[in-house]
């Protein structure tokens, strides 16, 4: 049996800190669905905070994560002598510790990509990478599953994994670098609740931790499950206010009657989409 995180989660980065949500199903088929948490935090109070969301196989994303604690990267010096090893709990950039982590996705690749080849799998995972490392600003990673990444810019302040189709508009028109932290969190809740609404594979409880830039460390860390007052709350309100806007939109008018707005009207640039009526005609 194999376990899938058929999964959301999404990290935000903003001038005024970072967000994180992540959901917690996992399935090996529609009736085997498990719940197992997909991120974690390290943190060195007053020195580092990192989180880590992950996507794909189960045993490959928990495998990552175990051995990410204890990861070494060595360099070969100019001389040629080995330098000190980076880990994550040395690294003096996230760029660096993305490197830790993309170190350890490798490793696990070479212990187990074949043996999952051979078994039919693909080595399928990824994850969302950020933190703030004392001595430079907070940076946000997506690492795919060679150990590569791309860095979040000031134009794609987020990133996605999982099940992202669904989340994705609510995020690109709200979002910008100068959005507040309570904002963004309720931007990305919202987000999560269209993903779970339209995709069953993704559900509760929720994982959200909230970081505010240069603090090295955070307290904003809460589990959402079904019970949650503002999780309800934010819900609810999202649907109705949804249905509200909807119904604010008039109609279409599809006869000679006055309108505001017609849609009878002929495009500026192309014609209208041309019917066929018998087998002799040509469709160019």
């Amino acid at each position: 049996m194999r376990d899938e995180l058929m999964t959301y989660c999404v990290g935000i980065k903003l001038n005024a800190g970072l967000v994180f949500l992540s959901d917690s199903r996992t399935n090996a088929g529609v009736d085997h669905i498990s719940t197992f948490r997909k991120m974690i935090v390290y943190e060195q109070p007053g020195d580092r905070v990192m989180v880590l969301l992950s996507s794909g196989n189960l045993s490959i994303s928990q495998s990552v994560r175990e051995i990410l604690q204890i990861e070494e990267l060595r360099e070969t010096r100019e001389d040629g002598s080995q330098g000190d090893p980076i880990t994550i709990w040395n690294a003096k950039s996230m760029f660096d510790a993305a490197r830790v982590l993309g170190s350890a996705v490798r490793h696990v690749y070479d212990r187990d990509a074949e043996a999952l080849k051979h078994a039919g799998l693909d080595f399928n995972v990824s994850f969302i990478f950020g933190g703030q490392v004392k001595g430079e600003g907070m940076r946000l990673f997506l690492v795919y599953a060679a150990g590569n990444f791309i860095e979040a810019t000031t134009e794609t302040p987020y990133f996605q994994v999982g099940e992202s189709k669904y989340g994705k508009p609510v995020l690109d028109r709200v979002l910008t670098p100068e959005t507040p932290l309570d904002e963004a969190a309720k931007c990305a809740l919202v987000s999560m609740d269209s993903t779970m609404k339209s995709n069953l594979s993704v559900g509760l409880p929720l994982d959200l931790v909230v970081y505010e830039a240069n603090k090295f460390e955070t307290d904003r860390v809460i589990c959402i499950d079904a019970d949650n007052p503002y999780y309800r709350m934010m819900h609810n309100s999202w649907g109705q206010k949804l249905r509200e806007v909807f119904d604010s939109i008039e109609d279409p008018v599809w006869d000679d009657s006055h309108t505001e707005h017609p849609l009878k009207m002929p495009a500026t640039r192309h014609g209208a989409l041309r019917k066929i009526s018998t087998p002799d005609e040509k469709l160019i």
